[in-house]
């Protein structure tokens, strides 16, 4: 009976060990594939991770793309139109730089500091956020026509011209005129470089509508009583 049961526990002892061990086989293998597809979700998260480093790399790409021709760059404008007052009446409110700080939006100061042969040297403070800065202009003059402002020294400009013209109107409107404005720029440093379109929108392109409304304040009741005073 012993020697019975003994081989049945010596028969059966190795199926015991088998088992477990086959299981852990399966396990393994099993275990490895989740393992495997791990392995390749974990490369793809590794992957999508680097993502965000793109749009980065490409939005500093294209800032410096954006700044580079900025710096380099010289812009101009030039309007014309016809306005109800004299080239005369024009042209004092344009030479008379030393009022500009009483109606002229960004300018913060203005004064003529040195005059020579008819012509002057003037200082101008502009300010519009975030830039307030000085710089000087030598004015030429062609008296009742044209004034042409350059600019002479400041750290705000490399480059900047501006030219007013002052012809007549139509002759059945004596007090008249067509005038031609015509601006050249282009700042120093890069930082200014930056706000040329705000300096363009701002400042430029409002310059005409700024002198009309001047003179529409200083000129109009006076206009308007020698319109009356005219013969039919």
């Amino acid at each position: 009976m012993a020697t019975k049961t003994t081989r049945l526990l010596l028969k059966t002892l190795p199926e015991m060990f088998e088992a477990p061990s086959r299981k852990v086989e399966r396990f393994k293998r099993t275990n490895s594939r989740h393992l495997g597809s791990y392995g390749a979700l974990g490369a793809r998260k590794a992957s999508l991770s680097l993502c965000p480093a793109t749009p980065d790399t490409t939005s500093t790409r294209s800032f410096i793309n954006q700044v580079a021709p900025i710096s380099t760059r010289r812009m101009e404008y030039t309007e014309c139109k016809t306005l109800g007052y004299t080239p005369e009446q024009m042209y004092n409110l344009v030479v008379n730089v030393d009022q500009y700080q009483h109606f002229v939006p960004w300018c913060k100061r203005s004064r003529v500091i040195k005059e020579q042969n008819g012509d002057f040297r003037a200082e101008l403070e502009i300010g519009f956020p975030p830039i307030l800065e000085r710089y000087t202009s030598d004015v030429t003059l062609v008296p009742n026509h044209q004034v042409r402002a350059v600019c002479a020294d400041g750290s705000l400009f490399s480059h900047l011209e501006t030219i007013w013209r002052f012809t007549p109107g139509a002759k059945d409107t004596p007090a008249s005129c067509k005038v031609e404005f015509y601006v050249s720029f282009e700042f120093r440093s890069l930082l200014h470089s930056q706000l040329a379109s705000v300096f363009f929108d701002e400042v430029v392109k409002q310059m005409v509508n700024v002198f009309e409304l001047r003179a529409a304040a200083l000129y109009r009741n006076r206009n308007a009583a020698v319109d009356m005073r005219l013969p039919l």
